[in-house]
């Protein structure tokens, strides 16, 4: 069996990187959740935003417990990754960019 590799933090967007990235937002009380494996045990997150670069990257960005202690924080990871997974979708209204829905993991069937 191949080690799944923990996913890669996406950096915040900084004004010498040309473009702000598109930022999708779902209201706390129904996000999508992404299972994440950041330090080899996967850990169930809602997502609380996705950006969509100019460059065609995806990141979403999670409120997650990386250590199992409880204590939560707010993450950004690429997608996709291995070690990022869908956990739960998201509500049915479609994003307005066709090409996103096709792309988005919090879209697609768990």
């Amino acid at each position: 069996m191949t080690a799944i590799e923990d996913p890669v933090e996406a950096r915040p967007w900084r004004e010498d990187d040309g473009p702000a990235p598109t930022v999708w937002t779902w209201p706390l009380t129904d996000p999508p959740a992404l299972w994440v494996r950041p330090t080899g045990s996967w850990r169930w997150a809602p997502v609380t935003a996705r950006q969509d670069w100019p460059d065609g990257r995806v990141a979403y960005q999670v409120l997650i417990d990386t250590d199992g202690t409880t204590s939560k924080s707010h993450r950004t990871y690429w997608w996709p990754h291995e070690g990022l997974r869908v956990a739960t979708a998201a509500p049915p209204n479609p994003p307005p960019n066709p090409a996103a829905a096709e792309t988005s993991p919090a879209r697609r069937d768990a």
